[in-house]
């Protein structure tokens, strides 16, 4: 079991992940933006942060870069739908600055449990 921080800025996206990360036996929690990721991260103890790029207020990239500066250490797990530019784009600057897997939504369930196994070396 792993606690992952969940981060994105549409409602049933969160729950639709929060409830297949839970199936999978793991500790979600969840974050709209991300000033609410930096401070969950600030605040609390995380196996891996499940990230969106594209949201309002502190987007994912600028999110990835403040998790690294607290937690140089911790997986992040980062997913775009695009947004102004291609998702590829985004998803390229967010491996750069430190993001360990990247997916392009739309993305399987399955996809996402790969990607959480992975970061989390099992």
């Amino acid at each position: 079991m792993a606690r992952i921080l969940l981060v994105d800025d549409e409602e049933i996206v969160l729950q639709m992940f929060e409830a297949v990360l839970a199936l999978d036996n793991h500790e979600v929690t969840t974050a709209s933006d991300g000033n609410a990721a930096i401070a969950a991260v600030a605040a609390g103890d995380f196996d891996v942060v499940v990230t969106d790029i594209v949201m309002p207020d502190k987007e994912g990239i600028e999110t990835i870069v403040e998790i690294r500066k607290l937690r140089p250490d911790l997986p992040i797990i980062a997913m775009s739908g695009g947004g102004r530019g291609s998702s590829t784009d985004y998803l390229e600057l967010a491996a750069l600055l430190g993001a360990k897997r990247t997916l392009a939504k739309p993305f399987s369930t399955q996809e996402l449990l790969d990607a959480v196994r992975d970061v989390l070396g099992s």
